[in-house]
């Protein structure tokens, strides 16, 4: 992978967030990249339960600054960065006051859902992909990890369609069992159709569950990964009958062999 930019976009990091399966992946491959002399960047959203102080986080003022429209509402961006010790890697994290502040990562003290997770999913989508923008890197290709990012391959392949930045970058989804009870917020559909994103691009958000999210991801990414063992039947499906690369899951202490073949010959090629 010498050489090749990689953009991971991700709900969770490890060392800012407990470790899941999600968020150990979202630090392992990107080391693993990094060690073959790829370059680098990862996205995750700035939680209100992520210490600043301890992880060393500080707003770049060049990049933040811009405002992002969601559902009609202009919504500042701000962008912080950290360093992951000993790995000499920058994690860019998305912030703004209404959507991150608040002392919790998707759920409320009571494990509800966040009324407004459904805003915060198209802010990180957008966030995400006007910093890179703003940072001029083409990435050869996009890994997305996680739900709350699930919209990234929607927005990149239509809202940004005419982005010059991204004509030959690559969209890869890994796909978890790492999902949620209900619904986000019914009325997404409307604020993703307030982008002027087709009707017909926008079907399985009818009922925004994860598992119609994670299906939006799919079909939109050119490359598929399964980042659990066991997926909800649903999913492994409407993976199989999408006719698009796809890596099954591999153990986190074996992964990156098939990884860098996944990426150099199923996506790049």
């Amino acid at each position: 992978m010498k050489d090749k930019r990689i953009l991971y976009v991700s709900s969770e990091v490890i060392p800012y967030l407990p470790e899941t399966e999600i968020s150990s992946m979202s630090f392992e491959a990107p080391r693993m990249v990094n060690k073959q002399g790829g370059q680098i960047r990862i996205f995750m959203p700035r939680y209100g339960n992520i210490n600043e102080r301890r992880h060393q986080l500080h707003e770049v003022i060049r990049l933040s600054g811009i405002n992002l429209v969601v559902n009609d509402l202009d919504m500042p961006l701000i962008i912080k960065v950290a360093s992951i010790p000993k790995e000499r890697i920058q994690v860019y994290f998305i912030d703004n006051e209404d959507y991150f502040k608040r002392k919790a990562t998707l759920k409320d003290e009571d494990g509800n859902l966040f009324k407004d997770n459904d805003e915060r999913a198209i802010f990180f989508a957008k966030g995400v992909i006007e910093t890179v923008k703003k940072l001029n890197w083409a990435p050869d290709i996009i890994h997305v990890h996680g739900w709350l990012a699930s919209l990234l391959p929607l927005y990149l392949k239509e809202y940004y369609k005419d982005e010059p930045l991204f004509k030959e970058s690559k969209v890869v989804t890994s796909v978890y069992d790492q999902s949620f009870e209900g619904s986000l917020d019914r009325t997404l559909i409307d604020k993703i159709k307030f982008d002027e994103i087709e009707d017909g691009f926008l079907q399985n958000l009818e009922t925004p569950n994860y598992v119609n999210l994670m299906k939006t991801a799919i079909d939109f990414s050119d490359g598929l990964i399964k980042g659990s063992q066991t997926l909800p039947e649903e999913l492994n499906t409407y993976i199989t009958k999408a006719k698009k690369p796809v890596l099954d899951y591999q153990f986190p202490e074996a992964f990156a062999e098939a990884y860098t073949d996944f990426y150099s010959t199923q996506i790049l090629n």
